[in-house]
């Protein structure tokens, strides 16, 4: 959820369980990275409530106190790209804990996710369109469950940043926290739920 790497956030999984049932809202939160500034007023309405939740979900995030004790246990030795590793982490725990947030399974979920973005592919920024088949083939959402899907992510990320950013090597404090983590995200996710859902309401009644 944080913005540090720039080339590609990839908490896909969280944003989009965030966006609740509203198919636009989901394709704007999708979108929310690619869409810079005030460009996200050239589309539809409720695309634009999901980019401006999708930006809202990252800072609620990044300046929360829970979010902030599992970023400190990683700082001194990924410095500023600790919150980019917490967020991928997050991702994984929810993931592994999908059927606690939802009746539906996660691969049912990630299927339709991945078939509402293939339909309205035409809309999708470019960048955004040029990943997703990357992303449908490498079937990352469902991926994020697995340790292994998450150092593959990981790996993925430490290629794109300019400096070494050392986050191929992030996967070492996921098993060694991993109960620690586990808990602060468990803690976490039902307020940002909350909070996502009353943003949601208030744009789409303004």
């Amino acid at each position: 959820m944080t913005r540090l790497v720039k080339t590609l956030d990839i908490n896909f999984l969280a944003h989009l369980y965030l966006s609740g049932p509203n198919e636009k809202i989901a394709l704007g939160n999708f979108m929310g990275d690619f869409v810079k500034g005030k460009e996200h007023a050239k589309y539809d309405r409720l695309i634009q409530v999901g980019i401006l939740l999708h930006r809202e979900i990252d800072h609620f995030t990044d300046s929360h106190p829970l979010v902030k004790k599992s970023t400190s246990r990683l700082k001194e030795k990924y410095r500023h790209y600790a919150g980019v590793i917490v967020d991928v982490f997050y991702d994984h725990y929810l993931a592994k804990n999908f059927e606690q947030f939802s009746s539906t399974p996660l691969e049912s979920f990630v299927e339709q996710q991945y078939h509402l973005l293939q339909n309205n592919e035409n809309i999708l920024p470019a960048r955004a369109k040029s990943m997703l088949p990357y992303m449908i083939r490498g079937n990352w959402l469902v991926n994020y469950k697995e340790p292994r899907g998450i150092q593959k992510a990981l790996q993925g990320m430490s290629r794109r940043t300019t400096f070494d950013s050392k986050m191929d090597e992030a996967i070492k404090e996921l098993k060694e926290y991993d109960d620690i983590f586990q808990a602060e995200f468990l803690s976490f996710f039902p307020i940002i739920i909350k909070h996502a859902q009353n943003f949601r309401e208030e744009l789409v009644n303004s």
